[in-house]
């Protein structure tokens, strides 16, 4: 793998640390800058729709400059909104600055992804999207209990300048690593903006996107609240919550290493076997809940299915608009956060009528549905598209 991905994947780290680190931060800010709980939650909704809006208009916007520099000029944005956020006693900027960063962090993303397939050969993109998303999975091991555990000590201004310090050494070197353009895709603009939308129409790419976006909002959703589920079922102490988090992140890791080495060949049993699984995995999540020992042994597992299936449907995404070089990545990057942001606000109404068990139920039915699409769309494309999804 070139060495230019896993400094790419060290900025996802940092950026994957900011976008999930914040709710441990709420609290202080909300005391520091004389907002309501609530209202400091707006933190965390702005930065999701950022990520959502900025995937596609940040991948427009630059589509016509090398990747280069728009994935340096996405990073010095993301570093810049962080110093500003850090350095604000104000609410409105701060929020300002969140969103700004979710847009920078979602252009990052979005040409990042197509970058990964330029850089690597058909047959080992999965492995390559495996080491970019690795970061993801790695922010929710070390990057948000670390951010947590900085902004408890000295406070969650200390948390943003610590991610900004970390994309300041992957700044440097993608500004310099970066190819200006690649052998074999030549123009940035070699394809029209309407010739890449309309990769959106080919049914393949549709259904890689739909089951994406299912995938990740039954892993976000339980994810989202799972400390509830553990102190109110699982009667776990509050301070074993950031544990459990970390070994949840652990099995995802691994899920995307696991991925990455079978995806490219065996993406299509990868889907048949993790789909099933993991819908049973929830459902066992669901009945046994109330006991620790089992909330222990069962988180690193649904991490690592979770991540397994829906890294695995994320590259395919990618693979399936290959012929959309520069809006290709943005479509990942919506479907993932779309998923990030659905799954939340459904587990957060399940949380109210069934209590902290109904956020892992609605994942279940999220995978169902998600089951559900792929045998529908096999059987009707009889094996031609989605079950093939040739690159």
């Amino acid at each position: 793998m070139p060495v230019l991905l896993y400094l790419l994947a060290v900025a996802v780290f940092a950026q994957g640390t900011s976008e999930f680190v914040l709710a441990g931060l709420l609290p202080g800010i909300s005391r520091d800058l004389g907002v309501s709980l609530g209202e400091a939650g707006l933190l965390t909704s702005g930065f999701a729709l950022g990520m959502v809006v900025g995937a596609p208009a940040m991948a427009l916007a630059g589509r016509r400059l090398s990747p280069r520099w728009t994935l340096t000029g996405f990073l010095a944005l993301f570093i810049a909104a962080h110093a500003v956020g850090a350095l604000s006693g104000d609410f409105g900027v701060l929020l300002a600055s969140r969103v700004i960063a979710a847009l920078a962090n979602a252009g990052f993303l979005a040409v990042t992804l197509s970058t990964v397939l330029a850089l690597v050969p058909a047959d080992r993109q999965a492995r390559a999207l495996s080491v970019v998303l690795g970061g993801t999975t790695l922010a929710l091991i070390a990057g948000v209990p670390g951010g947590a555990a900085i902004g408890e000590l000295l406070g969650w201004r200390a948390a943003l300048w610590a991610i900004a310090a970390l994309c300041v050494p992957a700044l440097l070197v993608v500004a310099v690593a970066t190819p200006t353009r690649f052998a074999g895709t030549a123009e940035t603009g070699s394809a029209s903006l309407r010739q890449e939308l309309a990769v959106l129409r080919n049914h393949p790419a549709q259904a890689s996107i739909v089951l994406a976006v299912l995938v990740n909002a039954a892993t976000f959703c339980t994810f989202t609240y799972l400390a509830p589920l553990a102190t109110d079922v699982a009667v776990l102490a509050p301070g074993a919550v950031p544990l459990l988090l970390a070994v949840f992140g652990v099995g995802t890791f691994v899920g995307v290493s696991v991925t990455g080495r079978l995806g490219d060949r065996h993406w299509r049993r990868l889907i048949g076997v993790t789909a099933p699984v993991l819908l049973l995995g929830w459902i066992v999540v669901a009945l046994t809940a109330q006991h620790a020992v089992a909330l222990w042994v069962l988180a690193p597992v649904m991490g690592g299915l979770s991540f397994a299936l829906g890294s695995t449907l994320i590259a395919r995404i990618a693979v399936t608009t290959r012929a959309a070089p520069t809006m290709g990545g943005s479509f990942s990057t919506v479907a993932l956060n779309l998923g990030a942001i659905l799954g939340p606000a459904t587990g957060g109404m399940a949380i109210g009528i069934q209590g902290p068990r109904g956020p892992v139920l609605v994942s279940a039915a999220f995978v169902l549905l998600a089951l559900a699409c792929w045998w529908a769309v096999s059987r009707a494309l009889r094996g031609d598209a989605v079950p093939s999804m040739r690159a």
